[in-house]
C-alpha cells in the first residue's frame, strides 16, 4: 500500500511541475527549424530566393524524413528547393500552436519546420528550448531531446 501511495504522490508532483502547453521532443527526433527566407512584402526577394536555394546545400548529407510548413506562400517557397532536391512533399500544419502536431508527426524522425516569427516562438516556448528562438533570416537550429531539462539546440547559419 505504501508503494502505491508513493507512486501516486510522485505522479501528483510531476503533474504539478509540468508547464501548461509544454510538449516534449520525442526520443530519436531531430527538429530542424528555420524562419522563411528574406522577403519584400509577402514574397521572397532575391536574397530570400538565394537563401532558400542555399538551404539545400546547408542540409546536404543530413537525412530528412519530412518537411513541414504552414500554408503561407513565403514558407512554402523557402521549403520548395529542399523538397524538390529530396523528392519530398511539403506537409502543411496550421501555423497556430503547431508544436504538438509537429512532434507527434515527427516522432523518431528528422524533420524540418519552415516557419515565421509567431509560430517559431510558440514552438520554442512549447518545447521549452533555450532562447533565443530562430527568428532571424538564416538561422538554422537543430533541436534534439536532452536526457534531462531543456532540449539540446545546435545553432547554425545558412545562406547569403
Amino acid at each position: 500500500m505504501l508503494d502505491r501511495r508513493l507512486f501516486l504522490a510522485c505522479l501528483f508532483f510531476l503533474a504539478a511541475c509540468a508547464s501548461p502547453g509544454q510538449v516534449a521532443v520525442p526520443p530519436a527526433t531531430t527538429l530542424i527549424v528555420l524562419r522563411h527566407a528574406d522577403r519584400t512584402g509577402d514574397d521572397l526577394n532575391a536574397t530570400g530566393i538565394a537563401r532558400a536555394e542555399a538551404l539545400v546545400t546547408a542540409l546536404d548529407g543530413i537525412p530528412i524524413d519530412a518537411i513541414y510548413a504552414p500554408g503561407i506562400q513565403r514558407n512554402l517557397d523557402t521549403a520548395a528547393p529542399l523538397a524538390q532536391a529530396r523528392g519530398l512533399d511539403i506537409q502543411r500544419i496550421p501555423a497556430e500552436n503547431p508544436a504538438a502536431r509537429l512532434m507527434a508527426a515527427g516522432a523518431g524522425k528528422t524533420i524540418v519546420w519552415v516557419g515565421n516569427k509567431g509560430n517559431l516562438q510558440s514552438i520554442w516556448d512549447a518545447i521549452a528550448a533555450p532562447e533565443p528562438a530562430p527568428l532571424q533570416y538564416g538561422d538554422l537550429y537543430f533541436v534534439t531531446r536532452a536526457r534531462v531539462g531543456s532540449p539540446l539546440v545546435e545553432r547554425r547559419r545558412f545562406g547569403p
